[in-house]
C-alpha cells in the first residue's frame, strides 16, 4: 500500500503521515516513511531525535551510485543507479518504521537532470513499484511534486485540507494533476475541525466544488498542538489517536476492501 499525503502548507500533513505510519506499525506492518518535504519534519513527528542527513546530501552515496559528483552538471552518469539496498543501509529506524529523508536538489530547475535528482527519482520509483511494505510519503506543500510525477503509481493521494478557501483551491489543483497522472484514488481529510462546524454543509460544498470525496473529519486537538510544541508524537491511545486509527481503517477499506 503506497499513500502520498499532500495539501497546502500548515494543514497537518506531517502529523497525519507520521501517525498513519505509527498506526500501521502498531498493526504489525513494516512501514517505510518517506519525508519528501524539504522542511523535513517527519523525523521529529516520529520521535526520532538524532540529526537527519537527507539522501540528497549524501554526496559519497550519490557519486558511488551514479558515477558522478553532486553538482557535476554536463558529466556522464548512470540514469538507473542501484537503489534497492538504500532502505536497509541509509534509513533511520524507529521500531518497525524506516524513515527515509529525501531532501531537495538545490541547483537547477524543476526539470533538473543531475546525479542527485536522478538518484532521488529512481529511489522513489523503487519504493512505490518494487517494495512490499506500506509506504507513507509526506509530500512537500502544494502541487509541485505532482507536476514532477513523483507520486505517479501510488495507491492513494490523501489530500489534507482545512476548512478554508485556500485549502479548497489547492485541493482542486491537486485533483486535476492527480487525474492527469491516472492515480485511481484521490480522497480528502478535513483536519482541525472545530466542534461548531457544520460538517454536512462543508462536505456538500467541498465535494460539489472540488469533486474529491471526504474520507474523514479530524477534530482540532490541543493534544496535537501540545505534543508538537514538545517535539513528541501523540499518544496513539488518545482521542485523536483513535480518530486516526479510524482513518487508517478507512484507507485500508478503500485500497484493499478489508477492514483491518
Amino acid at each position: 500500500m503506497k499513500i502520498a499525503v499532500t495539501g497546502k502548507g500548515g494543514v497537518g500533513k506531517t502529523f497525519i503521515a507520521s501517525t498513519l505510519a505509527r498506526l500501521f506499525e502498531k498493526n504489525n506492518y513494516k512501514v517505510i516513511a518517506v519525508d519528501a518535504d524539504p522542511d523535513m519534519n517527519l523525523a521529529c513527528a516520529l520521535g526520532i531525535e538524532e540529526e537527519i542527513t537527507p539522501i540528497s546530501k549524501m554526496e559519497d552515496l550519490i557519486e558511488e551510485r551514479t558515477g558522478a559528483k553532486v553538482g557535476g552538471y554536463g558529466s556522464v552518469f548512470k540514469v538507473n543507479p542501484k537503489v534497492d539496498d538504500i532502505v536497509d543501509k541509509y534509513s533511520y529506524r524507529v521500531g518497525n518504521i524506516y524513515l527515509l529523508a529525501m531532501g531537495t536538489v538545490e541547483q537547477g530547475g524543476e526539470g533538473c537532470v543531475c546525479p542527485a535528482s536522478v538518484l532521488l527519482r529512481r529511489l522513489l520509483r523503487h519504493l512505490i513499484l518494487k517494495r512490499d511494505e506500506v509506504v507513507i510519503m509526506d509530500m512537500e506543500a502544494g502541487i509541485e511534486h505532482l507536476g514532477r510525477k513523483t507520486t505517479e503509481n501510488v495507491d492513494m493521494i490523501l489530500v489534507v485540507v482545512e476548512p478554508s478557501k485556500k485549502a479548497i483551491l489547492t485541493a482542486k489543483r491537486i485533483k486535476k494533476l492527480a487525474e492527469d497522472l491516472g492515480i485511481p484514488r484521490i480522497y480528502a481529510v478535513v483536519n482541525k475541525v472545530k466542534e461548531d462546524m457544520d460538517r454536512e454543509r462543508f462536505k456538500e460544498i467541498f465535494e460539489k466544488e472540488v469533486g474529491i470525496p471526504i474520507l474523514k473529519f479530524l477534530p482540532y486537538s490541543e493534544d496535537v498542538v501540545y505534543m508538537d510544541l514538545k517535539g513528541k508524537p501523540v499518544d496513539l491511545n488518545s482521542s485523536i489517536g483513535r480518530e486516526m486509527e479510524d482513518l487508517r481503517r478507512k484507507i485500508v477499506e478503500v485500497v484493499h476492501g478489508e477492514g483491518n
